[in-house]
Formats: C-alpha cells, sequence, structure tokens
C-alpha cells in the first residue's frame, strides 16, 4: 500500500475515532459535569485530522510540481 493510500486509510479512521470522541463528550455532559480526559478527548484525532487532511490537500499540487504524475494513484 502507498503512502497516499495509507493517509487516507488512516484519515478515515481518524475521522471515526474524532466522531466517536465527540458523541461520548455530548452524552457525559448531558449527565452532567465530566471529566476533564472527557472533554479534551476529541483533541489528539482533530489535530492528526488536521495534518493527514492538510496532506491530503497539497497532495495533487506537489505532484504537478514533480511532471504531472496523478495523484489518485
Amino acid at each position: 500500500m502507498g503512502t497516499s493510500k495509507w493517509i487516507r486509510q488512516l484519515h478515515r479512521w481518524l475521522s471515526i475515532l474524532f466522531t466517536v470522541t465527540v458523541i461520548a463528550n455530548f452524552v457525559t455532559m448531558a449527565m452532567g459535569q465530566p471529566p476533564a480526559w472527557v472533554v479534551y478527548s476529541p483533541l489528539p484525532p482533530l489535530f492528526l485530522l488536521l495534518f493527514s487532511g492538510l496532506y491530503m490537500f497539497v497532495l495533487p499540487y506537489t505532484a504537478k510540481a514533480r511532471g504531472g504524475q496523478s495523484a489518485s494513484r
């Protein structure tokens, strides 16, 4: 599996993890004051999503600079 495909797969799983942590955050807030680790648990996946998303955003532009190679491969 190439680096681009690996990053895409990681990005997909991180988005699932982020969604689950946000849902858990809202559920625990509905029950009362949640612990700090629950409140801040969505942040690590969010930052990883930022970096993987920026990588995928820049990928087509770097492929053009390398000689027109298709970024979808």
